[in-house]
């Protein structure tokens, strides 16, 4: 006798704990981008705020 197929989705179910740190794992990810291209505009903004500083206390 064959036996039965077991189902993926008995060993595939995540518990609440899981989920939430999935959703904590990706918030935290996604925070690090922001932080990262905030950090990226402030460096460019200031390298072009400096130039223009040095540009205009020469003249």
């Amino acid at each position: 006798m064959a036996k039965p197929p077991k189902t993926a989705t008995s060993g595939d179910q995540k518990t609440e704990a899981d989920l939430r740190a999935e959703r904590r794992a990706a918030a935290l990810r996604a925070n690090l981008h922001r932080r990262k291209a905030q950090a990226r505009q402030r460096i460019d903004d200031a390298g072009d705020s400096s130039g223009d500083t040095q540009k205009d206390s020469e003249s």
